[in-house]
């Protein structure tokens, strides 16, 4: 499943933020990093799971695109621990 959410934080900072949290944060379900770019970072949990986690330029900040077929709790925590910008009215027209 695909999450997604828009940050005033630097694209950097979120994939930093990123690799915090899914190796500590939460022990049982931890994932750690097996690929990364500068837009992106690919963990690899608990059975093999992949989870996703891509940001990249929004008109009002940077947007975070994540996914996993099985961590979506894990991902909605993550996401949920960014500061939030406002959506852009005309990125939906």
């Amino acid at each position: 499943m695909m999450q997604e959410t828009i940050t005033t934080l630097p694209g950097a900072e979120v994939l930093s933020r990123a690799k915090t949290f899914f190796a500590e944060r939460v022990p049982q379900y931890s994932a750690f990093l097996e690929k990364e770019g500068p837009s992106y970072a690919v963990f690899r949990g608990q059975g093999g799971e992949e989870i996703a986690v891509a940001v990249f330029a929004a008109g009002n900040g940077v947007k975070v695109r994540a996914s996993s077929m099985l961590h979506e709790q894990i991902i909605g925590r993550f996401l949920s621990t960014l500061p939030h910008a406002e959506a852009d009215q005309n990125e939906h027209s």
